[in-house]
């Protein structure tokens, strides 16, 4: 069976770590990218991307070039940001993410969208908060 990966894509290190430990524990494979040569050398190197989780704090507008690029990939796109934001809501579908999310993250929502973006019906995802 194919391995399915998510990259997650942080300049925070400490939230990547988290974010990737907690869908590890929901039985994910997991690639961290910190910066967007590491998210570039990520796509690159990696054909088993189903799915990339971007955090959009820490990086400027350069990152819905890279959001493009995942679009044209047709590698689904969950977009997390800091606030709620009817701009960043507005450039997240215009740039091709199929749903975005507001910190603090709750774990059960993020896998409702993370199995929605892939099509998956799954067990019922247990209710954790993600901090950070």
């Amino acid at each position: 069976m194919e391995k399915l990966v998510i990259l997650i894509v942080n300049a925070n290190r400490g939230e990547l770590e988290i974010l990737a430990k907690e869908l590890e524990q929901e039985g994910y494979v997991t690639i961290g990218a910190g910066s967007l040569e590491e998210m570039e050398g990520a796509l690159e190197g990696q054909e088993n991307i189903k799915l990339a989780l971007l955090d959009l704090a820490g990086f400027d507008k350069s990152i819905w070039e890279y959001c493009d690029q995942l679009h044209e990939s047709k590698i689904p796109l969950i977009v997390i940001a800091p606030q709620r934001s009817p701009a960043i809501q507005r450039d997240s579908m215009k740039h091709g993410a199929s749903g975005l999310l507001v910190k603090p993250l709750g774990i059960k929502e993020l896998i409702e969208h993370i199995h929605a973006a892939l099509g998956e019906e799954n067990e019922e995802p247990q209710n954790r908060r993600i901090t950070f």
